[in-house]
């Protein structure tokens, strides 16, 4: 397989103590208009700051929303995964774009709404906004990514680093070898950028999009179809791919789901983008999902963000 050469990257050009305010330049919603839940795609002018052409795809970027909670302390900071290529977006490399999804919840009779979701949902082109990062330096495509096969696992707003990627691939290098998509959520009015990437699945043979949507129709053993569930399901498409020497593994999203697709994966013999840490039972479902981590962690195949 070819070196793995991950790119050198700078953090935290910017820190909480020293944000740097940048332009709202586009706000809107990429979920299906009958979807109850609401996804935005935000778009940041980050001109004249030295974010400029320093922040790659699989990076994230921090937001500190204004005011305080209810004790009077600042609002925390929180971290958002950038969706546009490395280029930038719409290949220009003073735009820098996330997904946020505003977080409205219920507990015991009362509605919370997410701090910095609801804030930066709320805002408007030409609203300004104070943001850190970058963060993170592992969760990257190669330097030399047009040498790599990738299976990408995203649930929910995990799909946004892989908007970027897909991009960054398909639109800007000339990308020859596989890339498969599975994303999971539970309506296809939960689908994200939807037209976006049913168009790159049309337009590139070698760019598979596979949705799993859980609560809409069961497999035909009765159960719900989640992303480890396309490892069995669409099998004639993706064992060939994870057999190959030269694939890498992206997962994103929900916290847990790494442990259905790692298991998945161990049943099918594909161990190489897992590293043992203590002896397997022989039966994997011996293993509660929750604790096999305790059994497996991820190889330098394997890259995940999950939260």
């Amino acid at each position: 397989m070819s070196e793995i050469k991950l790119p050198e990257v700078e953090l935290n050009i910017y820190s909480k103590s020293n944000p740097v305010e940048v332009k709202v330049v586009e706000n809107y919603v990429v979920t299906k208009e009958s979807s109850p839940n609401i996804v935005r795609h935000i778009t940041f002018d980050v001109s004249g700051t030295d974010l400029v052409d320093r922040v790659r795809v699989g990076q994230s970027i921090g937001v500190l929303p204004p005011g305080v909670d209810e004790k009077g302390r600042a609002h925390k900071l929180r971290l958002y995964s950038v969706s546009s290529p490395t280029s930038g977006e719409k290949n220009q490399k003073h735009l820098i774009s996330t997904t946020v999804k505003r977080t409205i919840d219920e507990y015991q009779s009362k509605i919370y709404l997410g701090v910095a979701s609801n804030y930066l949902s709320d805002l408007k082109p030409g609203d300004t906004v104070k943001v850190t990062g970058p963060s993170g330096k592992r969760f990257l495509l190669p330097e030399n990514a047009k040498d790599f096969n990738y299976i990408f696992f995203a649930t929910g707003t995990g799909i946004a680093p892989f908007r970027g990627m897909i991009l960054e691939l398909f639109e800007e290098q000339d990308f020859q070898n596989e890339c498969a998509l599975v994303f999971g959520c539970p309506y296809r009015t939960d689908l994200l950028y939807a037209d976006f990437l049913d168009e790159m699945h049309d337009r590139y043979p070698n760019f598979h999009y596979i949705k799993s949507i859980s609560r809409e129709g069961r497999r035909k053993d009765g159960t719900k179809h989640y992303v480890q569930t396309k490892l069995v399901d669409d099998k004639e498409l993706l064992a060939p791919i994870l057999a190959k020497e030269n694939t890498l593994i992206y997962i994103c999203g929900m916290k847990g789901m790494e442990t259905g697709i790692y298991k998945e994966l161990l049943k099918q013999g594909f161990p190489d983008y897992l590293e043992i840490r203590k002896a397997l039972p022989e039966d994997l479902d011996d293993i509660p999902t929750g604790d096999l981590k305790k059994f497996v962690k991820a190889s330098a195949r394997t890259f995940e963000e999950v939260y």
